[in-house]
């Protein structure tokens, strides 16, 4: 035997020498190259009274058989859900009705036949022809215990599909929120363009890229870590409104919220600022829980939550102060800041953080988990906010916000900074914090500071995390659940 096969199970064995005995009788599924598949389970179910004794094809995988003599009844799932076919040996023939009793739970079949309902009211198709259309060759989970370690899951997410329902659901909601994401940005004028993924600069964000290597131009390139300069060149470019939904690589640890791959939604818009961005993440996040919920009133891991517009506001410091008591604004030098993180026995990473620093340290450790409501945090830290305009009237402070929902973060936005000048510096402050070891500090983006040369309208921006999103709208504790394959370790 090959000794890919030595390691087969029993069952395993048994269904490839049942797909030999069918090849040899001339009756190979894997030659079939298309069933005319004209109805869904859950759309003949809805539609019972007008199609009842109509005839109905349907195609999908066969879950469970109860075979009782000369007539079994099967369940077939498709892309929609479950449908049972009630099968005769009168109806499709002898020697069709052994094939069928030959065959196994995970293989694909079509069937066609009249739609009628049982004794029990359940509404069925009673077959008059069977079709096998692909051999299932390995077992499925047994049905009461299903895939569930998430080990398992992750890695076998084809499997997983097949045999838990409710995973099924996540994705197709998935499919459904991103959709409806771009149906209201289009709505509001925006238009969605592509950008590149693979870059000679990694900048627009705080993180440490995936490098990689262009052999043609030998030279490195870098994979995206966020989309941000690139639209906002084309705003220069005076396409005035425009948005992107792709994906972003970030070389970092992974945890519940984070995947070394992710799914972002960047939109820009001129002649707008941070406020204007409050509506926007308001109004799509709403569209979105109605659209693909039927309300606003969502249940996240345990918590209760209202996404109906408007959306709490709250300064960093003020959040701070409210939760802890301590105001780094009033402190008067970083010595007098460190200070004060030291009475609340706030970590520190070094002893060089600014007074601004030390703000969203403290936010960070004191505040975020305790946000579950939705809440605007505003009034950022210029050190922190590299890309963001400087708020007038506020030294130190930038006209930026984040979005908390459930104790996590869900968006980023500023009134966008458009000084060139002011921008280099910002930048060139970035390049002295990478020096003194900060890998996740922005370096110079040369192509980006000449275009803003050229001038860049007053701008509004944000980002919006799209599996987040889809986290909170699916109740899902953790991003590797909505992400059809999340980054998993190499098995040994």
């Amino acid at each position: 035997m090959d000794d890919r096969f030595t390691s087969l199970s029993e069952q395993e064995t048994i269904r490839r020498e049942k797909l030999k005995d069918l090849q040899a009788e001339g009756f190979d599924p894997f030659l079939i190259t298309r069933f005319d598949q004209g109805s869904h389970s859950t759309d003949i179910v809805a539609r019972y009274d007008a199609l009842a004794e109509q005839t109905v094809s349907v195609a999908g995988r066969m879950m469970s058989r109860r075979v009782m003599g000369k007539a079994s009844f099967l369940n077939l799932l498709d892309r929609d859900g479950m449908i049972q076919a009630y099968v005769r040996r009168e109806d499709i023939g002898e020697e069709a009705y052994v094939r069928f009793k030959q065959m196994d739970i995970g293989d694909i079949l079509g069937v066609s036949g009249k739609v009628f309902k049982t004794k029990t009211g359940e509404v069925s198709i009673h077959a008059e022809r069977v079709t096998l259309l692909s051999k299932s060759l390995k077992v499925l989970p047994e049905k009461f215990h299903g895939l569930k370690d998430p080990d398992l899951r992750y890695r076998q997410r084809p499997v997983d599909l097949i045999v838990n329902p409710e995973v099924r659901e996540t994705f197709i909601k998935r499919s459904r929120i991103i959709s409806e994401m771009r149906r209201y940005f289009d709505g509001l004028g925006f238009l969605e363009v592509e950008t590149p993924v693979l870059n000679t600069v990694a900048s627009g964000g705080h993180a440490r890229p995936f490098l990689t290597h262009h052999n043609a131009l030998d030279f490195d390139m870098y994979l995206r870590i966020a989309l941000e300069l690139r639209l906002k060149q084309l705003i220069v470019g005076g396409l005035e409104r425009v948005y992107e939904i792709s994906r972003c690589f970030r070389n970092e640890g992974m945890d519940a919220m984070h995947n070394p791959e992710f799914t972002m939604m960047e939109l820009y818009q001129a002649y707008t600022n941070m406020d204007g961005m409050m509506e926007i993440a308001e109004g799509v996040i709403a569209h979105c829980a109605k659209a693909v919920l039927g309300t606003t009133k969502v249940t996240y891991q345990g918590h209760e939550i209202e996404l109906m517009p408007p959306f709490r506001r709250m300064s960093m410091n003020g959040a701070v102060r409210q939760y802890t008591g301590a105001d780094f604004l009033a402190c008067e030098s970083e010595e007098e800041a460190h200070a004060l993180a030291k009475t609340m026995h706030l970590p520190m990473e070094n002893k060089r953080m600014s007074k601004g620093q030390v703000l969203a340290a403290a936010f960070d450790a004191f505040v975020e988990d305790k946000l579950i409501q939705p809440v605007f945090i505003t009034d950022y830290p210029i050190e922190i906010s590299p890309l963001a305009k400087k708020k007038p009237g506020c030294p130190g402070i930038t006209e930026r916000f984040e979005l908390f929902i459930a104790g996590h973060e869900y968006a980023n936005a500023f009134s966008e900074l458009n000084d060139p000048v002011d921008q280099r510096e910002r930048f060139m402050q970035q390049a002295m914090e990478r020096a003194n070891g900060d890998e996740e500090a922005m370096v110079i983006d040369e192509e980006f500071c000449e275009s803003l040369e050229y001038g860049m309208p007053p701008t509004g921006g944000i980002g919006i995390g799209v599996d987040r999103l889809v986290m909170l709208l699916t109740d899902s504790a953790t991003i590797r659940d909505v992400l059809l394959f999340p980054t998993m370790k190499p098995k040994n």
